[in-house]
């Protein structure tokens, strides 16, 4: 298959000729070994046996084998990261190594951090602009900066288009099936994670069955704030012996260090006259298509609202909604990762004030995003974006809706509307 370049080889390219080695990270399926591959001279697969085996008995061969090397899968043998780590030390030049790896270091294993050796880039599924369905005219980057100005642009896809990019996925190995094998497919990375990803990081799942009920709900709480006591609820309705939450916890750190539950963390700005701000967490699996196959939606379900969604309030909108805001989510975060820029939720503890995402720059600058599955905007959807501005002033760069609209283009209050589709990094 040919390779599609990523906006993560932007950075790559811009980093990888001056540092000696770097950690591609993030779930199973989203292409770091396509991506490191391209800038390798040599492969190592550690899922291969024979080749795990024969690095283990000699760490030194990864030195010695022609650079650039990528190490596929290494935290199968961790202590490969401590010999790259000493290689750096050691004055090899750039472009020595990459680390590919869709998991943490196991509780209980003991490496050296890496810091100031080995610099770590995260890698999600496919965004929209990398997909290739539309062209995007409106630059987050540009965003940041305030220099957007009069934006301009045209997009043909509708709601039910972007429906279909929610059950099609980002990962680039699942997207291009028929859609019979796409959802068994999705059914099996599920269970795999169930089943294999878990056990193989040290995890003992006495009942897969809860865990996958738990993915469910979890999946029906996406993009909202719910407790995780209401999640476990949701998942054991009904069950008089619940698992206990110390093991929920469990589950859910492993998951997270498989980079399968990817939550965006709450913005808690300084120097800032907000106060009484919430710090929990939005929820958000590494791909929105992973809720849906969880909850066997299908195109016409998710078209004729059904779908039941956990929130903490009624008025939240239908789970379609929730899905789209996390495809969004999804595809900022690659944008935002490109400049550098750290992404989150605002919500204050009243729920008075909320916001769906906010992107931070390096210089203290945010773009605040609201989300609407709809093509028309109106003053009631920018209130909390035009509130946020009063509040800090310049600080905030620009007020965003993204919406499944056919325009980009400036309200009169100089909030930005911009169809998903439009939005590039």
């Amino acid at each position: 298959m040919e390779y599609s370049r990523r906006i993560i080889d932007d950075a790559l390219d811009a980093l990888f000729p001056h540092l000696a080695a770097i950690a591609l990270e993030g779930a199973k399926g989203v292409g770091k070994t396509a991506t490191g591959t391209q800038r390798a001279a040599t492969v190592l697969n550690f899922a291969d046996t024979a080749q795990r085996q024969s690095v283990e008995a000699n760490y030194d061969l990864v030195t010695e084998l022609p650079p650039p090397v990528l190490i596929d899968e290494w935290q199968l043998e961790p202590s490969v990261w401590d010999r790259v780590r000493a290689a750096v030390d050691e004055g090899c030049g750039g472009s020595s190594f990459l680390l590919a790896g869709s998991a943490g270091v196991s509780p209980g294993v003991r490496i050296h951090s890496g810091a100031g050796r080995i610099v770590s880039l995260r890698m999600r599924p496919l965004s929209l602009a990398e997909r290739g369905v539309c062209s995007p005219s409106v630059s987050l980057q540009a965003l940041l900066t305030g220099e957007s100005g009069t934006l301009t642009g045209a997009s043909a896809l509708k709601v039910p288009d972007y429906v279909d990019e929610i059950l099609r996925s980002g990962f680039p190995g699942i997207r291009g099936l028929p859609e019979q094998a796409r959802e068994v497919q999705l059914e099996s990375y599920v269970a795999r994670i169930v089943q294999r990803e878990l056990p193989e990081n040290g995890v003992e799942v006495r009942r897969p069955d809860t865990l996958r009920r738990w993915l469910a709900a979890y999946g029906a709480a996406v993009s909202t704030t719910s407790s995780y006591t209401t999640i476990l609820d949701a998942a054991t309705a009904g069950e008089a012996d619940k698992p206990a939450r110390q093991t929920v916890s469990l589950y859910r750190d492993h998951l997270a260090r498989l980079f399968i539950l990817d939550p965006v963390e709450a913005w808690i700005p300084t120097f800032s006259p907000l106060t009484r701000l919430t710090q929990t967490p939005k929820h958000h699996l590494v791909d929105p298509a992973l809720a849906a196959a969880l909850a066997g939606a299908t195109r016409q379900s998710l078209l004729m609202g059904r779908g039941e969604r956990i929130s903490p309030r009624a008025d939240t909108g239908t789970w379609l909604g929730a899905l789209f805001e996390s495809l969004v989510t999804q595809s900022v975060r690659v944008y935002a990762e490109a400049v550098r820029a750290r992404v989150g939720h605002l919500r204050t503890k009243s729920n008075e004030r909320e916001v769906d995402l906010i992107i931070e720059g390096r210089d203290g600058r945010v773009v605040a995003i609201e989300v609407k599955l709809a093509a028309t905007v109106d003053d009631r959807d920018v209130r909390h974006l035009n509130w946020l501005r009063e509040v800090l002033g310049d600080r905030v760069a620009d007020r965003v809706v993204i919406t499944t609209g056919p325009y980009a283009y400036r309200r009169k209050d100089g909030v930005a509307v911009v169809p998903l589709g439009l939005l590039g990094p």
